[in-house]
């Protein structure tokens, strides 16, 4: 019996001439190769495809956005919180679309800035069983099923990345941001970490558990990041970085 042929997506016809190196023909083989070797279905493959066609088709339109990331529980909420609230106040006024996940905590408050800044104030959120809403003070939003495609939205969209304190998630994005310019996977982008008493003590283990003891990082790895301890010591670094970035 003849197998039946699932065309491209029009989306993704048209992306691919652009974004995909291969041939709707290669395209379509490995997606029937890993298909079989994985149990995985090529339609839940082009959809997956899909979702990071229209996410990058979304967020290109922002040619200059900060990404902000820290925890959604409001243990952090009072001076993280407001702090987070006016770092992105400032940045909207000077014209950056501000970028989140679009939830609560300190996600909210850089957004609920931007908001009454009067700037674009974008959520990129998660489907999840327990439903994460997107917070009030979002202007526009899109809503992904895959973390992982989610991560590489908020990882490729922004000019700078800034890191309250957050949990697991917050941690683990941080991670794959250092990673991503050590490897030099993406550009040298400035990464922020707000809030001394929290990141410090990371830091410091990175430094002499990673770097001085068992040389598993390079001394140059150390100054991918910046330790900041207030949104207004952020901002100025933001405006002195700001100047040696690309247009």
């Amino acid at each position: 019996m003849k197998q039946k042929k699932h065309p491209l997506p029009l989306k993704l016809q048209r992306a691919k001439k652009t974004i995909l190196p291969v041939s709707q023909a290669q395209i379509e083989h490995l997606l029937k190769e890993y298909s079989k070797e994985h149990n995985v279905s090529s339609e839940r493959i082009f959809e997956i495809m899909s979702e990071f066609v229209r996410g990058f088709e979304f967020l290109r339109q922002f040619k200059k956005a900060v990404s902000f990331y820290g925890s959604a529980r409001f243990g952090f909420y009072s001076n993280v919180y407001q702090q987070a609230y006016l770092l992105g106040h400032h940045l909207a006024k000077d014209g950056f679309t501000v970028i989140t996940g679009g939830g609560s905590g300190i996600m909210e408050a850089a957004n609920k800035g931007a908001y009454e800044a009067g700037g674009i104030s974008i959520g990129i959120n998660i489907k999840l069983k327990k439903k994460q809403k997107i917070n009030r003070y979002v202007t526009e939003s899109r809503e992904f099923e895959h973390f992982f495609v989610r991560k590489t939205m908020l990882s490729f969209a922004s000019k700078v990345y800034i890191f309250f304190p957050g949990g697991f998630g917050t941690v683990d994005e941080l991670f794959e941001m250092i990673m991503l310019v050590q490897t030099e996977k993406i550009p040298k982008i400035p990464i922020i970490l707000v809030d001394k008493n929290f990141w410090g003590p990371l830091l410091a283990w990175i430094k002499e558990y990673l770097f001085e003891k068992n040389k598993a990082i390079d001394e140059n790895d150390l100054k991918i990041y910046h330790l900041v301890d207030s949104a207004d010591e952020a901002y100025e670094l933001i405006k002195t970085l700001n100047h040696e970035m690309p247009a």
